[in-house]
């Protein structure tokens, strides 16, 4: 699949308007304030396959932001949406024109799962993040129980770009592997109904998302990792 403006009209962006509190707004303040609580108060940012940079607007009046993406349009609108970033076409999976050690935070947000060679991208990140530095990881979660309950309608499936999906604990052996000690592992809560047949949709977002909504709006890292449908890990540079 080509990752052009059509596939940001897709239910995986489905508000690129960034309107103000909708579920993309808050996902993207989310792990900017995970980034701000957990990283350095000052430095670089780089976040790996960035998008339309709406999770690095969040971020641009205390650090450095730069943002890498292989699709022109969506890097087009970054830079209309982050005038202060600095924004470059790039692979995940190659970030040679970056020095060794040079970003003091690195995000990767739902893009591992989209990339042939995710062993790669992790190498890379790790690499150029300082050490000590911060990484602010997530991938859908395949130890989530809404799984097996949904299956091929589970939201790890659903998108058909997702090529590269793995067990936590294979996600975190890389981590590990690749000098980035997991300092929280955690996850997002139920976000993607229906799950119950008989009980009405928006009365199903309000009380399976309750627990993630709250977490989101206050910055939390606290959801068991069985009870939500991504894996996050926030892991420092050793």
């Amino acid at each position: 699949m080509t990752y052009d403006e059509s596939y940001f009209k897709t239910e995986a962006y489905a508000d690129i308007s960034f309107k103000r509190f909708s579920q993309y707004w808050f996902s993207n303040r989310f792990y900017a304030l995970l980034a701000r609580k957990y990283g350095p108060k000052t430095g670089r940012v780089l976040e790996v396959g960035c998008g339309l940079g709406h999770l690095l607007s969040w971020l641009t009046e205390r650090y450095t932001v730069f943002g890498g993406d292989i699709n022109l349009w969506a890097l087009s609108k970054s830079r209309l949406n982050v005038p202060e970033g600095n924004f470059l076409c790039l692979s995940a999976e190659d970030l040679h024109m970056f020095p060794d050690t040079c970003f003091n935070i690195v995000i990767s947000k739902h893009n591992l799962e989209h990339l042939p060679n995710p062993e790669r991208s992790i190498a890379e990140m790790s690499r150029v993040l300082a050490t000590d530095g911060l990484l602010v990881m997530a991938t859908p979660n395949l130890d989530s129980p809404i799984r097996v309950h949904k299956g091929k309608n589970w939201v790890g499936y659903k998108d058909l770009t997702h090529i590269s999906l793995k067990p936590p604990a294979e996600w975190l052996e890389l981590l590990r592997s690749n000098n980035i000690q997991p300092h929280k592992v955690f996850s997002d809560g139920f976000w993607d109904p229906p799950y119950v047949r008989w009980i009405p949709l928006k009365l199903q977002r309000l009380i399976f998302g309750a627990p993630g909504g709250l977490q989101a709006i206050l910055g939390w890292s606290i959801i068991p990792l069985q009870f939500g449908e991504s894996l996050i890990v926030l892991g420092y540079k050793r």
